[in-house]
C-alpha cells in the first residue's frame, strides 16, 4: 500500500541507472525532484524538477519538445585529457559525465533510449562562470565545448545564461522545458568554489575504473 502525506503527490519511478540520485520532495515548487552533484546526470520521463548548483561547470538542460522525456547532466572539464583514465565501470551516469564530450553524449543518447527523437531535441544551457582567478579559463573553454558539440551535432541551443562571475542555481521541468535561474552574486561560503577545485584536481589526474522560458528567482 502507498501512502502518500498529505500535499504531496506519488514519487514517479526512477529510470534504470540514476538509483543513486538524490530525490526528494520540494516544498517550494510542490515538486518531486532530482539533485545532481559535478559528474552525474539525470533524465527523467515523468513531472520532475531536476536541480543543481553552477560556479564554472556547465549544465546542459535537453529534453524532447514533444514527448517531454528529458534530463540534465553538469561537467567540469570539456574533454578527457591525455592523462586522464578512460576506464569509466559499469555505470555510465555515476562515470561518463566527468568530461563534456562524454556528458553530452550519454545525455542525448539516454532520452533518445527512452522514447525521445533527435529531430525534437530543445537545448538550454547554463554556467561558466568564472568563480576564482586560477580557473578563469575553465568557464569559457565549457561555454565554448558545449557550442562548438552541439554545433556539430546540429542540435541549436534555444536559451543560455552562460560566463560572467557568478554562480547559477538551475532548476529544469523537462516535462514543459521551463527553467529557472538564480544567480548567486554572493556565496555564503566557499564549499561551491572548494568543490569546484578538488573535482577539477580529480577528474585532471588518473583514476582507476570504478518550450518553456528561464526565470531569474
Amino acid at each position: 500500500m502507498t501512502i502518500i502525506q498529505p500535499g504531496r503527490s506519488v514519487q514517479p519511478p526512477v529510470s534504470a541507472g540514476f538509483e543513486h540520485v538524490n530525490r526528494y520532495w520540494d516544498n517550494v515548487h510542490q515538486t518531486w525532484a532530482a539533485k545532481i552533484l559535478p559528474g552525474e546526470f539525470y533524465v527523467s520521463t515523468h513531472g520532475e524538477m531536476i536541480v543543481t548548483v553552477l560556479g564554472s561547470c556547465i549544465a546542459a538542460c535537453i529534453r524532447d519538445r514533444v514527448r517531454g522525456i528529458g534530463g540534465m547532466n553538469h561537467f567540469m572539464l570539456p574533454e578527457q585529457g591525455e592523462h586522464s583514465s578512460d576506464v569509466w565501470g559499469s555505470n555510465p551516469s555515476t562515470h561518463a559525465s566527468r568530461y563534456g564530450n562524454w556528458a553530452m553524449e550519454y545525455l542525448i543518447n539516454e532520452i533518445l533510449k527512452r522514447g525521445g527523437r533527435r529531430e525534437n531535441l530543445e537545448v538550454k544551457l547554463f554556467g561558466g562562470g568564472q568563480m576564482i582567478a586560477s580557473m578563469s579559463d575553465i568557464g569559457q573553454r565549457n561555454i565554448l565545448f558545449a557550442y562548438s558539440y552541439l554545433a556539430n551535432e546540429n542540435i541549436t541551443v534555444s536559451a543560455a545564461d552562460v560566463g560572467d562571475v557568478f554562480a547559477r542555481k538551475v532548476l529544469y521541468f523537462p516535462d514543459t522545458g521551463s527553467v529557472k535561474v538564480r544567480r548567486i552574486k554572493q556565496l555564503q561560503n566557499d564549499t561551491l568554489i572548494v568543490r569546484e577545485a578538488a573535482y577539477q584536481k580529480s577528474v585532471s589526474q588518473p583514476t582507476v575504473s570504478d518550450a518553456g522560458t528561464i526565470d531569474l528567482f
